[in-house]
């Protein structure tokens, strides 16, 4: 049976193309809903552009019809801005302001009520980003839902980087002495280009390996470039000797990696960067750069110079940094930056348009990037770049973002089969036992 779908404003500013997501069903967009999405399109960030998408979209639908009636969509669905149904007889002993979330809902139990009306009424469901109104459909007897078309991944099935495989004791005295395997000889898992295997003994003993599917997905060869040591960091455990290898490999331009907080991610990618850009002088500069989302409340305008008003958002970046260079007093490390002068620290609000060549480039934070933010910083890259996206999809301060729509997950799951790219994710926190145990338990 054909639906109604009542859609909220947040769902069209997370993705303006969910209006076609809908199959052969009936959308209805209740006209509070484009006097919101009016209210951003001035914004100058992603929610901003996002409305101004929405709006170009059903301008265009207007060649097929009017838009206060049914206009039929090509995948057989159909679309119309509601217009009447805005009574709040219904709800006026319930929810006495008639905020904009409430009107949404008074349209969507209209509706509803309509069609309970008719024989062949159709399901109304009210489909909404935000949890407290999809409390507040249920509450009022509606049908709500959350709009999930845009996940990349489905609950706990975001991509590890790596594969526990338990295999005779004899395969892996073969492994250390040829330093590879086929994979045939592996059994019948899937593989994919760059994953790393944790190799362990079927029997229980403490025998294993750790190795890397080349890029034919044929072979699991030993790591090559797990140094003891990069600018004074050792990996402590299996996960960070798996990211040394993908920071170090020259042939693998993209690396992704995922951890709590604690797990190393932004210290092992800026030693490796270091190494390459300092002391091997394999790239040009060393790009470190983060997106301005504030945790809890805003601090507004801030005084000074740009590098001034940054260093507050940076300021985890150039800690890993003082750890790095040990330094001792204050001001020293931007003494040390000064005179290196290949080393810069920069907000994502100003690489639009730039181009990126022959450059160490590490993107912290990257769970607070939308698909589309993510897509501008990948195309960036110049020839002969290497881009580090790390980030906790667990954390994330981006309101219409969650772990599995984010722009961090967007590319390791889109990337994961090509070969230009690695990822791993880290497990287990290094920072400290106490930062350890915060970020299990809290």
């Amino acid at each position: 049976m054909s639906k109604i779908y009542v859609l909220d404003t947040n769902v069209l500013l997370q993705d303006p193309y969910s209006i076609f997501s809908f199959e052969d069903n009936e959308v209805v967009i209740p006209a509070v809903v484009l006097e919101e999405v009016d209210s951003k399109k001035r914004y100058m960030d992603e929610i901003g552009r996002n409305a101004r998408q929405v709006s170009r979209l059903i301008d265009g639908l207007r060649v097929s019809g009017k838009l206060h009636e049914r206009i039929p969509l090509d995948n057989g669905g159909s679309i119309r801005i509601e217009l009447n149904h805005r009574s709040f007889h219904e709800l006026q002993d319930i929810f006495i302001e008639k905020t904009n979330d409430n009107r949404i809902l008074a349209v969507a139990k209209n509706l509803y009520l309509e069609e309970r009306t008719k024989e062949n009424g159709k399901p109304v469901i009210l489909v909404s980003k935000d949890a407290l109104v999809r409390v507040k459909a249920d509450a009022i007897g509606l049908t709500a839902e959350d709009f999930l078309n845009d996940r990349v991944v489905e609950m706990d099935d975001i991509y590890p980087g790596f594969l526990e495989i338990y295999v005779a004791v004899d395969l892996i005295k073969q492994f250390y002495e040829k330093g590879e395997l086929l994979l045939t000889e592996l059994g019948g898992y899937s593989f994919y280009p760059h994953q790393f295997l944790v190799i362990k003994d079927a029997l229980g003993s403490s025998a294993s390996a750790i190795g890397m599917i080349e890029k034919t997905c044929q072979r699991v060869k030993k790591l090559s470039l797990s140094q003891e040591h990069i600018w004074g960091i050792h990996p402590r455990n299996v996960q960070q000797t798996m990211a040394i290898e993908l920071l170090l490999r020259k042939d693998i331009p993209l690396v992704t990696l995922i951890g709590k907080a604690g797990t190393g991610k932004t210290l092992l990618a800026l030693a490796a960067g270091l190494l390459q850009t300092e002391d091997f002088q394999e790239y040009k500069k060393l790009l470190v750069a983060r997106p301005i989302v504030p945790v809890g409340k805003d601090l507004g305008f801030l005084p000074g110079e740009k590098q001034e008003k940054l260093r507050p958002w940076m300021q985890p970046i150039y800690d890993n940094l003082e750890y790095l260079f040990n330094t001792k007093k204050p001001g020293e490390l931007d003494a040390i930056l000064a005179g290196i002068g290949s080393i810069e620290v920069e907000a994502l609000t100003y690489i639009r348009g730039r181009s990126l060549p022959k450059q160490f480039i590490i993107i912290d934070e990257a769970q607070n990037l939308t698909k589309h933010e993510v897509k501008t910083i990948l195309t960036r890259v110049g020839e002969g770049s290497k881009i580090v996206l790390m980030g906790d999809p667990e954390q994330i301060d981006h309101p219409y973002l969650d772990a599995y729509n984010n722009g961090l997950t967007y590319v390791v799951e889109r990337f994961k089969n090509q070969l230009i790219s690695g990822h791993v994710k880290l497990l287990k926190g290094e920072r400290s036992n106490l930062a350890r145990l915060a970020a299990e338990l809290l």
